[in-house]
């Protein structure tokens, strides 16, 4: 499945370094972003993209994931000849990754219960 049919995403700029935030729509699928959405595999998807490093960090309260990407805009908003030198497109781009179908995590632990809901 696409990451975007359980998260939306918001992106922005400094310099040369974007920054996306994935945040899940319902806060029980927090957990499964958590394992699949990693630094690497974000890495991975922009290759050709990012030059620099992907740093995650982990917003578990707002059921959310903050990525700071190196190196991202082909040197910032005033020296890129790019088309979106912001980079906005790169939330778009981020969604289309895909990750397993399977509510249940690589450790096999199973999703947790939403709250007020029975377990799955």
């Amino acid at each position: 499945m696409k990451l975007s049919a359980l998260a939306h995403s918001r992106t922005g700029d400094k310099g040369n370094t974007s920054n996306i935030s994935v945040i899940a729509y319902d806060p029980a699928d927090y957990p499964r972003l958590a394992a699949h959405v990693t630094a690497e595999r974000v890495r991975a998807h922009f290759a050709g993209i990012v030059t620099g490093a992907v740093t995650r960090y982990e917003l578990p309260a707002l059921g959310a994931l903050n990525f700071v990407l190196g190196g991202a805009l082909g040197g910032g908003v005033t020296r890129s000849l790019a088309l979106d030198a912001h980079g906005k497109g790169l939330s778009s781009a981020l969604l289309d990754l895909e990750i397993p179908d399977d509510p249940v995590l690589p450790q096999g632990d199973a999703r947790p219960p939403a709250p007020g809901g029975p377990a799955t």
